[in-house]
């Protein structure tokens, strides 16, 4: 069964770091874009981070100069590095990724499961 597979997240002191991963559990052909988004409680969800699967990126001007996203192919892991966190910055970060199961099929959109980040104070 495919699916993304986050972990990294935790609680933090403002000012501090955390790395987030996600990885694609199963097997599958390919995969293009992978992104990142957060929840916080009483909002929508937001688009932190993108990254094509040739390295190509952007970002959301609220995370821009302080999240950095990358990916390693051959891991099948996605990353997000968040420096400089600030107390808004606490929500459920979840990772997303358009994956081809076969070369025959088109990509589908998986969503991982969310990993919460606490920034304290």
């Amino acid at each position: 069964q495919v699916q993304l597979v986050e972990s990294g997240g935790g609680l933090v002191q403002a000012g501090g770091s955390l790395r987030l991963s996600c990885e694609v559990h199963g097997t599958i052909f390919s995969i293009n874009d992978m992104g990142w988004y957060r929840q916080a409680p009483g909002n929508q969800r937001e688009f932190l981070a993108v990254i094509t699967s040739y390295g190509t990126t952007d970002y959301a001007d609220s995370v821009k100069g302080r999240f950095t996203i990358s990916r390693d192919n051959a891991k099948k892991t996605m990353y997000l590095q968040m420096n400089s966190l600030k107390p808004e910055d606490t929500a459920v970060y979840y990772c997303n990724a358009d994956l081809k199961i076969s070369m025959w099929r088109p990509a589908v959109e998986y969503w991982g499961q969310g990993t919460q980040v606490t920034v304290s104070s």
